[in-house]
């Protein structure tokens, strides 16, 4: 399955065309996760090699209709991808149309459905696994020095952005950095039974294949909420060991971090509404494309660097990066 399906890539490497998908009852958030989705190849093989010929075709089962319709828009038509079953299947498990969803909420409960509605268990668990950053947390009780440990994994890492400028490479450092929790943030200490200020500290188990990372752009404050337009810098590949230097577990085993930017989720508007746009890089193509709902065009590196915010009208809200490495180095090349 998995050498057809380089074989239709290389085929196609002069040619590659997007498709656009046409905008229903303010499906641009969904429309945007599945222009990402669809440039994850990785996740489309695991899809394909699901037999779903026994799942009932009820409409409530999201996978389903998601390996429906990231197969058609592969094919080799020149039109928009109809997708409203997708559409309507999320709706129907609860993410209503004609209503404003946040990207990355959608994107964790398209995860999560997959979890709960394939019957091939291992597959899903693949799925999970291709997203899956495992994370140890540490927390030290300053008044008695209780220590409590806890592992946990995350489908994307939610980074914190500063109000003036960032970087990529900031938020990732500040995201591991240690920090002191108390008052309103103080923590459950068992041996003292009562809230206690802590000292708390993250630890990376493993790093996943595809590496999706949100940037938290959105503040509480005495008017509600509101959106952060500051420049936060990202780069097209990094190696994070150079980034989180001491933020690795003692029991981290991988020899891999370069990480390398395919796609981006760019947010225009502000917080009581929008419009969600990506820019991708499908399969092995060094070739950008810009998506804006049925809208597809060619675009630069420096068009996707508009996204860094302040001054430019979308900002870069997700980033999905992939993973080299010498032993999963399946990925076809394009020559774009």
């Amino acid at each position: 399955m998995l050498s057809r399906f380089y074989s239709y890539l290389t085929l196609r490497d002069l040619k590659y065309e997007m498709r656009g998908l046409s905008n229903y009852q303010l499906s641009c958030c969904v429309n945007t996760l599945l222009q990402t989705l669809s440039a994850t190849w990785e996740l489309s093989e695991l899809l394909e090699r699901w037999d779903s010929a026994g799942v009932k075709a009820d409409s409530h089962n999201v996978p389903l209709e998601l390996k429906k319709v990231l197969s058609a828009m592969k094919s080799d038509h020149r039109h928009s991808t109809p997708h409203q079953d997708f559409l309507y299947c999320l709706d129907r498990n609860s993410f209503r149309l004609c209503v404003q969803h946040d990207a990355d909420e959608v994107f964790l409960s398209i995860l999560n459905f997959m979890q709960q509605q394939m019957d091939d268990r291992a597959l899903a668990l693949d799925i999970q696994n291709l997203y899956k950053v495992s994370v140890e947390t540490r927390l030290q009780c300053l008044e008695c020095s209780c220590i409590q440990t806890q592992t946990s994994f995350q489908l994307s890492l939610h980074l914190h952005v500063k109000e003036d400028q960032d970087s990529l490479e900031g938020c990732i450092s500040s995201f591991l950095e240690d920090q002191e929790l108390s008052g309103r943030d103080s923590c459950f200490c068992a041996q003292c039974e009562r809230k206690t200020p802590s000292k708390r500290d993250v630890k990376l188990l493993s790093l996943p294949r595809i590496l999706c990372m949100q940037l938290k752009r959105y503040r509480s404050s005495r008017g509600g909420i509101r959106k952060l337009d500051c420049r936060v810098t990202f780069p097209e590949t990094f190696d994070f060991s150079e980034l989180a230097r001491g933020g690795f577990s003692r029991d981290f085993a991988q020899d891999e971090y370069t990480y390398t930017l395919y796609a981006v989720v760019v947010h225009s508007g502000g917080t009581m509404g929008g419009h969600y746009t990506a820019y991708v890089r499908p399969g092995g193509n060094q070739q950008w494309y810009y998506a804006d709902d049925i809208s597809v065009e060619k675009v630069s590196w420096e068009r996707v660097q508009g996204t860094y915010g302040k001054y430019y009208g979308g900002t870069a809200y997700m980033l999905m990066y992939r993973r080299s490495s010498k032993e999963e180095g399946r990925q076809p090349e394009f020559s774009g």
